[in-house]
């Protein structure tokens, strides 16, 4: 204490603001601070994955009944076990099976607080002394802000525009060292559109055999594929490499508030064992928040009742919303689409800044186009893709068009 006045010993993590700094939600926040307060028109949201705003895509009855009566049943007001609830991980593991070679078992279902706690959950778990991660550009900037936050090492390779943004696997195999401990792939593709093929699938499981390193997969969008590539789950190739599944009822039911998700165990072989992962896992979920028990209580039901009528209305109007956008940004000429998207909810665009008079970067280009126009669209570099653009079509169709053709009207008056 110095004249009376105590001298304090406490001060906040500087790393964590590091973190957050890089995150969608972190940058998009600054985006949105600049929009015009003046002007009177709907602020247009081409950033964000949240299509639970609009009507069009609202979740199934099943689904809300099912919360409804696991709440009204009494049964689940009750904390959960640490792994959750026998009766939703039996689900996840059934529901998962369908599109195995072999069946998994509920014990190697692991509930999270959403898919985001699933990725803190692995990569907090790997993070020992000198490990690194092989993480895809672009990709989602939660795995970069998690991994850094936990000193695990991250080194990228490419995604491949000119080939529907394919791993680059070379590069996978030029990265890895003694040191790396696994690769991070995202099927169907966030940011990208994409949806991997089951030959490129399994060149990438024996790339991660052939480095000894586990494959993690982020499967949130599976089965929103609406191109001409079927969607194939990375745990098909669980006998050639171990692979992590995570997942969530987030994206495919339309309910990311509901932060229900899984970290999956594709292990028939068990190549695990004997390495601490699962153990090290438990462990961390033991000092974890659980997800909501009545929401697990729901799950079986929202799985297995949930009619198919329901899935081909979203595909059908993603499918639709990505025609539009491919469409749309033809019309724009500063901005190039490599690969019209097939799969989930988001497109990448590369920005021609040289067609843009005052200009400098795909940041400025967000600031500038929330403030002239209320549309929101994400900077390519929270994604690893320096001037270039993420734009989401999980939106109401009039409202994708709108925000299309205000990026047009923006582009005509920034022509050079």
């Amino acid at each position: 204490m110095e004249n009376g006045t105590p001298v304090w010993k406490f001060q906040g993590d500087e790393g964590l603001s590091a973190a957050s700094a890089i995150t969608v939600r972190g940058i998009l926040n600054q985006v949105m601070e600049n929009l015009d307060v003046e002007d009177g028109r709907v602020v247009v949201p081409l950033g964000h994955g949240d299509p639970s705003a609009f009507p069009c895509f609202r979740t199934t009855l099943v689904a809300e009944d099912a919360v409804v009566d696991a709440l009204r049943s009494a049964k689940f007001n009750c904390y959960s076990s640490t792994v959750g609830i026998l009766p939703a991980r039996r689900a996840i593991a059934d529901h998962l099976s369908r599109d195995l070679p072999y069946k998994l078992s509920p014990d190697d279902v692991h509930m999270t607080v959403g898919c985001t706690q699933a990725i803190e959950a692995i990569l907090t778990v790997l993070a020992r002394p000198g490990a690194n991660i092989l993480l895809p550009r672009p990709g989602y900037p939660y795995y970069d802000a998690r991994a850094k936050h936990s000193h695990l090492e991250i080194r990228y390779f490419d995604l491949l525009p000119d080939k529907g943004w394919e791993v680059d696997l070379k590069s996978v195999e030029d990265l890895a060292d003694e040191s790396t401990v696994a690769m991070v792939i995202i099927n169907p593709g966030n940011p990208c559109g994409s949806v991997y093929s089951y030959q490129h699938l399994k060149k990438v499981a024996e790339t991660a055999r052939k480095l000894g390193i586990m494959v993690i997969v982020d499967e949130v969008y599976g089965h929103l594929a609406f191109g001409d590539t079927p969607f194939v789950p990375m745990g098909v190739f669980g006998s050639i490499a171990p692979v992590l599944t995570l997942g969530s009822i987030s994206k495919r039911w339309i309910v990311p508030g509901w932060r229900l998700g899984w970290l999956v165990t594709n292990d028939p072989n068990g190549f695990l064992k004997g390495t601490g992962v699962l153990e090290s896992l438990k462990g961390f979920l033991d000092i974890s928040p659980d997800p909501v028990t009545f929401i697990q209580g729901a799950v079986a039901h929202i799985l297995e009742k949930t009619n198919d009528d329901f899935f081909s209305k979203i595909i059908c109007i993603l499918r639709e919303n990505a025609d539009i956008c491919y469409e749309k940004i033809q019309e724009i000429p500063c901005i190039t689409l490599p690969k019209k998207p097939e799969a989930g909810m988001f497109v990448m665009v590369k920005l021609n800044l040289s067609l843009l008079e005052g200009i400098k970067d795909d940041m400025e280009f967000c600031l500038k186009l929330a403030k002239e126009e209320s549309v929101i669209v994400l900077p390519g570099i929270v994604v690893g893709m320096k001037n270039w653009l993420r734009i989401t079509f999980a939106v109401e169709p009039s409202s994708l068009e709108d925000g299309l053709g205000r990026i047009k009207a923006f582009y005509e008056r920034h022509a050079k």
